[in-house]
């Protein structure tokens, strides 16, 4: 464990590079469908299916590279593997800004998603800092960051859109560049010598990462979990932007708005109710609210047919960003210092599958409810299948994952409190 100080600066530093990460990535995606539009010469419905290629090497990429980084923070320290994927990310923009061609910005895409390997070695940062004290409340920065990522993102890229296409890919390079030099001259190492391990390339790869993860106890239950609400969930970046160009008739600016309030509720509810959600409910029944939100969510919005109902579900509903950081939490509780980044890059592969699997899929559905051969018109399709796996989601969680012993001795002193 490194000392508070070292712990409080590494945190800020890993906040602040996660933040104008996700900043960088909110910034194209009011941009993606006028995009694509523009290279390809096609329809939205095409568009759609051609943006979920995208998203699809994105996460192949990822998948592939996560537990590579994770292990090799393992190795050499969570420094260096943060700011060579920052670099990377900041290439990947300058590609995509200058592309030509829909296969220029394929290349981009593939950088893209190596770069993105880094949130593997970002949650093992978190990790390395942490005690079981401030464990969740650490990883909800994870949250705040993505929350307020989108808020400033999503927003800024819709109005920079307005400048033409392109011009959001240029900022996004030029923050993951600031990000980098910040990184280099004050992110600290935490990864302390001792508790750093051999590399062993049969553990650096996705079936290798994820195998490993079946030497400690419980970590597949809850990885099944992760997987089925990241499954879900993922249909929000997959076809969000082109369900409120069609659906609603969304300009790049009101895309980038609702994604800005989408974030703002996250942003909220990690800063402000996570931390006493935590103590008082403990990280379990934690994670269970928020899958619930989750789940209610997903169907709400398929069920919003007008835009002002949107609003309404992310009002209604934000408390499902309470889900993720206590998930994270309780699987970081069963592994050793030494095998965080393996953990974290096994956990990202897991999101990477979803994300290979899902643009496809949800750009897919979209594309047959909205094209002109469609049994029903109806861009909702894609959340309701969302909606389904998260539901599932909650299920596995209810029925396998087991409660922490000390939240299972507060829950029956509780009830026989209740009972005299």
């Amino acid at each position: 464990m490194v000392d508070e100080k070292t712990a409080k600066r590494g945190l800020a530093l890993v906040f602040v590079t996660l933040l104008l990460d996700v900043i960088g990535f909110g910034i194209i995606m009011p941009v993606l469908p006028a995009f694509l539009q523009e290279l390809t010469g096609v329809g939205i419905s095409e568009a759609a299916i051609e943006g979920g290629w995208l998203f699809f090497v994105y996460a192949a990429m990822q998948f592939l590279f996560a537990p590579l980084m994770g292990n090799l923070s393992d190795r050499f320290g969570r420094r260096p593997i943060l700011l060579a994927s920052v670099l990377t990310f900041a290439i990947d923009n300058l590609i995509c800004a200058f592309a030509w061609s829909y296969a220029m910005l394929f290349i981009g895409r593939v950088l893209a998603g190596i770069s993105g390997a880094s949130y593997s070695t970002a949650s093992a940062f978190i990790a390395d800092v942490s005690t079981d004290e401030n464990r969740a409340k650490n990883f909800g920065l994870l949250g705040i960051a993505f929350g307020v990522g989108f808020v400033i993102g999503p927003v800024l890229g819709g109005l920079l859109g307005g400048f033409g296409p392109r011009v959001p890919f240029f900022f996004a390079a030029g923050l993951a560049f600031l990000n980098f030099v910040l990184a280099y001259f004050f992110l600290p190492e935490t990864l302390t010598r001792e508790n750093r391990r051999k590399f062993e390339l049969k553990r650096a790869n996705p079936l290798g990462a994820l195998r490993q993860m079946r030497n400690y106890k419980g970590i597949g239950w809850i990885g099944m979990v992760f997987f089925l609400m990241t499954l879900g969930h993922m249909m929000y970046p997959a076809v969000w932007s082109f369900v409120g160009s069609y659906r609603y008739g969304w300009s790049e600016q009101q895309i980038g708005f609702s994604l800005g309030v989408f974030g703002i509720g996250g942003a909220l509810v990690m800063a402000l109710v996570l931390p006493r959600a935590i103590p008082r409910l403990g990280e379990w029944r934690t994670a269970a609210v928020g899958l619930a939100f989750t789940t209610v969510a997903a169907f709400g919005y398929a069920a919003a047919w007008e835009g002002w109902l949107v609003y309404a579900v992310i009002v209604a509903t934000c408390l499902e960003a309470l889900a993720d950081p206590p998930l994270r939490s309780l699987a970081a509780a069963k592994v050793p210092p030494s095998a965080q980044g393996e953990l974290q890059g096994a956990m990202t592969s897991l999101f990477s599958i979803t994300s290979i699997i899902t643009p496809l899929l949800y750009t897919g559905i979209f594309a047959w409810f909205t094209g002109p051969n469609a049994p029903v018109s109806f861009a909702g399709a894609p959340y309701v299948l969302g909606g389904i796996f998260i539901a599932m989601a909650l299920a596995v969680f209810v029925l396998k994952v087991e409660r922490p012993t000390e939240q299972k001795g507060t829950d029956a002193s509780e009830a026989e409190s209740v009972n005299t």
